[in-house]
């Protein structure tokens, strides 16, 4: 099968969705299907085309940025080429573009599957919300045009302005995520970057720092989880500064975070082994996100695989994987002391002696890819039946 897959930002760009997206065509070419992905440059020192992992990449120069995402005015020739080319095409959403592509696609008798990450809640000014719902309405324009639609989960689904009118339409398909062991000497060594010391309670923060992540409430929260738990620190991994859109943010939590000293600290963007290392490091990850732009989180489910539990918002998606398993607790949206009140009862009770494999054995890369193969190969026949 040939699968055109589209997303603003793919690899080497670290976001939920770009890695769900290279992991998704990752496991694809692995069960032996072509797969090129249509993604922006939006760096100058990215190539127009390569090759990663049997994935076919090609990368169009970015216009002009909005907001957090970029117009590429020369898409359209490249479109045009490559759903040309493919079977099936599959656009990953938000993208400003995704209805001038659902219609090329439309127009190329080509079936469209639209794999829906989230409805987009722009914070800050009148521009940057105004762009999101924008792209909120292209959005849910392309989706009304696709033949099959993917979300995380029919919760957040369910409650989606832009989506829950296409429900019949809807798949439920679990985040892809690498499932395996942490290295025991990456896990020492992460340890030894933070000068960790035996006793300490180490909060977990994970992905790149953005608005809708909510990490002052776990600066608010922080002084009542030291006033039981005094060697607790909050030790994050993941993209830090230079996040798109996210530099002002990014400046408020450090003001917030700098009388807290080394009980606050960032690993930066770690390899896949040791982000894997860094969540069996942990004793609870806090998921504070605010908003739907969160829709799921996978780094819940790459916690869960290192047996350590969860504090995350009561967000539809967001709650299902601790609904799910019961392995942690939910936290009402913008309340510091109960998340305060939630991590301390996870430390308190430690982690669970087993993990829930036959829940988080449907996340695996194979599996997700799998689930996609069939829902490609759905549309296909009946398009073909058309």
């Amino acid at each position: 099968m040939k699968v055109l897959i589209s997303a603003t930002y793919f690899e080497p760009y670290h976001s939920g969705l770009s890695t769900y997206a290279y992991r998704l065509a990752k496991g694809l070419t692995q069960r032996g299907h072509e797969v090129v992905v249509l993604t922006s440059a939006y760096a100058s020192a990215l190539k127009l085309e390569e090759w990663k992992d049997d994935i076919h990449i090609v990368r169009v120069p970015v216009s002009f940025r909005l907001s957090k995402g970029v117009v590429m005015l020369g898409l359209s020739k490249a479109a045009w080429q490559w759903i040309g080319w493919a079977d099936v095409v599959n656009l990953h959403l938000p993208q400003f573009e995704s209805f001038y592509l659902a219609r090329l696609v439309k127009c190329s008798r080509k079936p469209l599957v639209v794999t829906w990450h989230c409805d987009l809640e722009m914070s800050g000014g009148v521009f940057g919300q105004f762009a999101g719902w924008v792209t909120n309405h292209l959005g849910r324009a392309a989706a009304r045009l696709s033949n099959r639609i993917v979300q995380n989960s029919m919760d957040y689904a369910r409650t989606s302005r832009h989506i829950r009118q296409f429900i019949d339409k809807v798949e439920e398909v679990c985040t892809p995520i690498e499932v395996e062991a942490a290295q025991s000497e990456i896990v020492e060594d992460l340890r030894q970057r933070i000068d960790f010391k035996p006793g300490q309670k180490i909060i977990g923060l994970a992905g790149r720092v953005a608005r809708e992540k909510g990490y002052e409430y776990l600066v608010e929260a922080l002084p009542g989880i030291l006033a039981e738990f005094p060697t607790a620190r909050v030790v994050h991994a993941g993209m830090w500064a230079g996040v798109v859109g996210e530099q002002d943010y990014q400046a408020e939590i450090e003001k917030l975070i700098a009388p807290f000293g080394e009980r606050w600290v960032s690993l930066g963007f770690l390899s896949d082994a040791a982000f894997r290392a860094f969540f069996a490091m942990i004793d609870v990850l806090a998921f504070s996100s605010l908003n739907r732009t969160e829709s799921f989180g996978i780094v819940q489910i790459e916690a869960m695989a290192q047996g350590t539990p969860i504090a995350a918002s009561d967000l539809p998606g967001v709650r299902q994987p601790v609904l799910r398993t019961g392995m942690g607790e939910i936290v009402p949206l913008r309340d510091a002391r109960a998340l305060a009140g939630a991590i301390k009862k996870v430390l308190t009770m430690g982690k669970p002696a087993e993990k829930p494999e036959a829940y988080l054995a449907s996340f695996g890369v194979d599996a997700v890819a799998k689930r996609y193969e069939e829902i490609y190969a759905e549309v296909l026949g009946n398009a073909a039946a058309d």
